[in-house]
């Protein structure tokens, strides 16, 4: 896929930033991508112990929900629902270092926004994952 522009990941975190200002906006981001996306959910939850705990999870999967609006965005189409296979398929080597290749505006968004080298490398696997 082509990659997403620098400014489609700046509207979005943009509008992110801003409905943040509303308590319900996270919980409602992160419910609709659980029901959408779990596989996703199911792996990431599976990191639990190398991402430090429930809270670490459900920072790892707002971010992920992110990341989905802003492969819609910018490729114009909600993304399918993420199998086990696609992330399977998108594993091997330095994730992060593959995402700055193909999406490097989606890989900057991952490096300046989470701190936990865990969870940067299993957000860089699902955004790969995404753009397959």
């Amino acid at each position: 896929m082509p990659a997403i522009k620098k400014e489609t990941v700046a509207e979005v975190v943009a509008e992110a930033s801003q409905k943040m200002n509303d308590a319900n906006y996270s919980a409602v981001l992160v419910g609709g991508f659980v029901q959408a996306q779990t596989p996703i959910v199911q792996f990431v939850s599976a990191h639990e112990p190398e991402l430090g705990g429930a809270e670490a999870i459900v920072h790892v999967i707002f971010h992920a929900a992110l990341i989905g609006q802003v492969f819609a965005r910018g490729h114009g189409r909600t993304p399918r629902m993420i199998s086990f296979e696609d992330l399977d398929g998108a594993s091997g080597g330095d994730s992060m270092a593959k995402l700055a290749k193909g999406q490097p505006f989606v890989h900057g968004f991952i490096e300046e926004n989470v701190e936990n080298p865990e969870a940067r490398k299993l957000l860089a696997l699902i955004a790969l994952a995404m753009d397959r």
